[in-house]
């Protein structure tokens, strides 16, 4: 039997050999291909910049004598080379002295070619003498079409491509006849002795040894296959017997794998009809949340603009003289508004939160001046309750900064006090917050009327309260604790309710914040030290305690006197460097007044006599005021602290344009501006606000997002397209308060972001960072 050529295992070994050696060659013929290609490259670099080297010379002359005749004698000898197509010269200011040039050559291979060289490259030199080094003559630019250097690398790469394949073809055909004559002829012969046999005997033929090859591979294979045969002669007989029980088997292995084949179809068309349910059911949750979302950012585009201009008159108003029952009504007003908006907050930050959108800081904070600063704010909104006090329990020890997000920590002690304080009529409320060895620990303890253990267990969800008369009492959403809950979760704390009906209420949130490991010591503290103070109060007074241990962690000496003796000498006055007496409890003054000599002395709280507040630490306690009152009182300077004033007018008064088409925003806008002492221009939508920025000049603009005719957005791309108002600083005004939409403004060319609605402390500060660039580049012009 003759087999096919491409059926001969002569021909597969050449094949085989033959392609080992071609991808061999051709790898290596890549490889002088490639390293080819680089020297071109590197000689193309090299013989134009020798060209611009040999033409820097006369070029600087002719630049330097502004000869223009002799430089289109030199740029047209230029373009005398073949890969040369423009060259000119330019004076400094990039007037052109003389230019050159002439179109480049078309080929079917020039795709080729500019695809590994480019099209063109440009080159420039600057133009120079030498006894004139820091004189500016001007640059020679040349561009050069890369064809030319590109069909010669072409031309070299394919020569050696083709001489390879040629010489693997050669190969191929040698090898081709060799291994016919030494391999398929002998096996041939062998394959022809096996044709010839009975096939009704098979298993007693013998295969034939060919001649000149019984002691090489072929006589051996010979060999071991006759020796098989043999061993297939015996065993062919069990195999039969060995067949029928093999097709018993396989009818009964048939049977079950049919029975197991309908069991798994059954499975399968029950589990796609469970996946196409999970994807209905996913794509609804995404629709559902896709609809809330919308719905969300829509509700506080139209609650904040109303409340944008509400709030904006209410603390216009409120700057005006007014008389008491009207600034009582006024502030009560404002009071309701700002309320509402940190409702609307809520909603928008659990929102946020559900979907995974809510963006923590991790930057620097002071937990303790934070705290501090909550609840004064608050002892001060709840300044008609007396019968409810206000404490402040820092951790003497705590760090003075941590690394965190002060905005959320913030949130979070607000919600907590402010649940605390609407739940509390009598006694106390005690904020303490403790270093942990992995961060802070947060406790807020009330005696209000507590909790039962049922309503314990939903007092995190959201609209959810104790009782059911709760909200009717006491009012609220029931959104505090949730969104605290959520906040705590998001930064990886623990947050725990404890309470007793009747009895109070304790909070314990723990927050794994870091140290900040570059913060500076709190200063003024370690001046106290050996220092003598009496403290003079009773003995159920709640800020007396802390009081102490913060003198004590400073290093002074503490004696706490709680019973007021018949005479002063118990006292022992004239041994103290400092005496802090109760002011609720007139009789310890009136015995240090009988004192012959008495230390200073500073007031613990006020009494409302009007005492000096150099000479009154003011409760609830604050480690920056209570440093300074002990400072100023045994002679020494107070040390600095943030300023908590108003926002003051302006340094440096400001072109404003306000693009705003609601009325009232408007005139809520253009008073704080005014009132910083700003000048303000008010137009109503992008179109004249473009229109009026054609042909007047302003430092900053105020843009709305949403308007008629033409939206803020389409607005301020017009204005970064306007030659001369491109770097004009764009403050984006808008109720919109979503995830998303700070980008959305940014990525429209806005500087910055504020929300509706906005304070005039906020509005300073915008302007401040905005104003400063604008009014120096104004003065530039």
């Amino acid at each position: 039997m003759d087999s096919r050529l491409s059926q001969r295992l002569s021909f597969r070994l050449t094949r085989n050999v033959v392609l080992a050696a071609l991808t061999l060659g051709v790898l290596l013929n890549l490889g002088v291909v490639t390293l080819d290609y680089f020297n071109a490259r590197s000689n193309m670099n090299s013989e134009i910049r020798a060209l611009m080297e040999i033409s820097h010379s006369p070029a600087s002359q002719i630049a330097y004598n502004i000869d223009t005749r002799l430089a289109e004698e030199l740029l047209d000898g230029l373009l005398r080379h073949p890969a040369i197509v423009s060259a000119r010269i330019e004076d400094p200011q990039g007037r052109i002295l003389a230019q050159r040039q002439r179109p480049t050559s078309d080929s079917p291979y020039r795709w080729l070619s500019d695809s590994l060289f480019q099209p063109r490259r440009d080159y420039s030199e600057q133009l120079h003498v030498s006894q004139l080094q820091e004189m500016e003559l001007g640059h020679l630019h040349v561009t050069i079409d890369t064809y030319p250097f590109g069909s010669t690398f072409l031309q070299r790469a394919g020569y050696t491509l083709l001489s390879g394949f040629i010489m693997s073809l050669a190969l191929a055909g040698l090898l081709l006849v060799i291994f016919y004559l030494m391999i398929t002829k002998p096996l041939l012969r062998v394959v022809s002795g096996l044709q010839d046999v009975d096939s009704d005997n098979a298993e007693k033929a013998r295969l034939p040894t060919p001649r000149r090859h019984e002691h090489d591979e072929i006589g051996l294979l010979v060999h071991i296959t006759n020796e098989h045969l043999d061993t297939i002669d015996n065993s062919l007989q069990k195999l039969r017997e060995a067949e029928g029980r093999l097709k018993e088997y396989n009818e009964k292995l048939a049977q079950i794998v049919e029975a197991r084949t309908s069991e798994i179809r059954d499975k399968n068309e029950a589990l796609q009809r469970s996946n196409r349910a999970l994807i209905d059911a996913r794509e609804e949750a995404l629709e559902t949340a896709r609809a809330r979302a919308d719905f969300l950012a829509s509700m506080s585009h139209e609650i904040r603009t109303p409340l944008n201009g509400l709030l904006g008159m209410l603390r216009l108003a409120l700057e005006n003289r007014l008389s008491a029952p009207q600034r009582e009504r006024m502030e009560l007003a404002l009071s309701a508004g700002e309320n509402l908006v940190a409702l609307v907050n809520d909603i928008l930050d659990i929102s946020k939160v559900e979907a995974g959108k809510l963006t923590l800081e991790h930057i620097g904070l002071d937990p303790g001046a934070l705290a501090e600063e909550c609840a004064t704010l608050f002892a001060q909104q709840s300044v008609r309750t007396a019968d409810v006090a206000i404490v402040t329990r820092i951790a003497p020890d705590i760090e003075p900064v941590y690394l965190g997000d002060p905005t959320r920590l913030r949130q979070i002690i607000n919600n907590l006090m402010g649940n605390a304080i609407k739940f509390t009529s009598r006694g106390q409320i005690t904020l303490s917050l403790d270093p942990h060895h992995d961060g802070l620990e947060l406790v807020v303890t009330d005696t209000g009327i507590g909790m039962s253990r049922e309503a314990q267990k939903m007092v995190f969800s959201p609209f959810s309260q104790g009782q059911a008369d709760t909200a009717r009492r006491f009012g609220g959403t029931g959104l505090g604790l949730t969104l605290c809950r959520q906040l705590v979760d998001r930064m990886g704390g623990t947050i725990e309710v404890s309470s007793q009906e009747q009895e109070g209420t304790r909070v314990r949130v723990h927050l794994p914040l870091e140290v900040d490991p570059e913060a500076t010591p709190r200063s003024g503290e370690s001046d106290f030290g050996g220092m003598h103070t009496l403290l003079l109060t009773g003995h159920d007074n709640p800020h007396a305690p802390p009081l102490q241990d913060h003198l004590r962690y400073w290093g002074a000496h503490v004696r706490h006197q709680t019973t007021l003796p018949e005479t002063g000498a118990g006292l022992d006055v004239e041994n103290q460097d400092l005496i802090i007496i109760d002011s609720q409890d007139t009789g310890w003054r009136a015995l240090l007044d009988r004192a012959q000599r008495c230390p200073p002395v500073v007031h613990l709280g006020t009494d409302g006599d009007g005492a000096d507040r150099s000479e009154t630490i003011q409760l609830p306690l604050v480690r920056r005021q209570l440093v300074n009152t002990l400072r100023i009182a045994i002679g020494l300077t107070a040390v600095g602290s943030p300023s908590h004033e108003g926002a003051p007018r302006s340094s440096v008064a400001l072109d404003v344009l306000l693009v705003e088409d609601n009325q009232v925003n408007q005139m809520v806008a253009s008073g704080m501006l005014r009132k910083l002492g700003h000048r303000v221009v008010v137009r109503e939508n992008g179109q004249l606000a473009l229109e009026y920025l054609q042909s007047n000049h302003c430092d900053l603009v105020l843009m709305d997002c949403q308007m008629p005719v033409m939206d803020g957005f389409e607005a301020t791309r017009t204005i970064r397209a306007t030659e001369g108002l491109a770097h004009l600083p764009v403050i984006a005004v808008t109720a919109n308060a979503m995830e998303g939409d700070r980008e959305q403004c940014l990525s429209a060319g806005m500087n910055d972001y504020l929300t509706k609605p906005y304070s005039i402390e906020a509005m300073r500060e915008v302007l401040e960072r905005w104003g400063a660039g604008a009014e120096a580049q104004s003065s530039r012009g």
